[in-house]
């Protein structure tokens, strides 16, 4: 290994914008380079290195190939000025997260088109029950589920749905539409009249809100109700 130069000139030296988590903050992770990102990691130089000076070098000793660098081990790490335990292990996690990411397969999010997706979607959660349930699921500009939420559970004959809850949810979520769906437990997909008036409640505060309710599905083991289907949302 190459001796360190002597330098004097640490992160706190620095323009704001230029120091690795300020420039985090203000520029996102895109902006940062991969000694700037490990200096985060390592939160201190040594002596006569700072954060970056220091990451810079061990880089440079692994030609600046990060795969080499995953390679290196703790005690590997630790030969370099500045680099302890706690910091080697620190590289060493960050390394093998990114590595096991490579490996995940991303999950394919579902495409809501037709009343019929919502219904199979459901499924998983509302399929022989004996009690009503009431979710929400929410979803992007695209109509692709960003998440399906239990608002409320209820007994065999009815549910409380909360428009503050579900509206809350959706902004919390950023979502550009929902669709409410609950179950029917007696096997009768009919809408009572408690359904169609949660139904045109809450239609009318996602109108307020911009957040659109597409569909209100009844839910049972055989077959399903969509307001949608039948006109009931115009």
């Amino acid at each position: 290994m190459q001796p360190y130069e002597k330098t004097n000139f640490t992160i706190k030296n620095w323009a704001e914008e230029d120091r690795p988590r300020e420039k985090l903050i203000l520029k996102g992770r895109s902006a940062l380079s991969d000694a700037e990102l490990i200096a985060i990691l390592i939160g201190s130089g040594s002596f006569d290195k700072s954060a970056v000076e220091l990451s810079k070098y061990v880089l440079g000793e692994v030609n600046n190939d990060l795969n080499e660098l995953a390679k290196l081990s703790v005690n590997d790490l630790k030969k370099y000025k500045g680099i302890g335990e706690a910091k080697a292990l620190s590289i060493i996690s960050a390394l093998e997260l990114g590595r096991r990411r490579k490996e995940t397969e991303p999950t394919k999010r579902d495409k809501i088109v037709s009343s019929r997706d919502i219904y199979e979607l459901m499924k998983p959660h509302l399929l022989d029950l004996m009690h009503e349930e009431f979710w929400v699921v929410l979803l992007n500009r695209a109509n692709v589920v960003l998440k399906k939420v239990s608002i409320s559970a209820g007994g065999i004959s009815g549910t409380v749905a909360d428009p503050r809850l579900i509206f809350k949810t959706a902004l919390e979520n950023m979502t550009s539409a929902v669709i409410l769906v609950h179950n029917h437990p007696s096997g009768n997909p009919k809408p009572s009249d408690a359904d169609v008036a949660i139904t045109r409640k809450m239609k009318d505060a996602g109108k307020l809100l911009d957040i659109p309710v597409l569909d209100h599905l009844i839910f049972t083991d055989t077959e399903y109700y969509s307001f949608a289907d039948e006109g009931r949302l115009s």
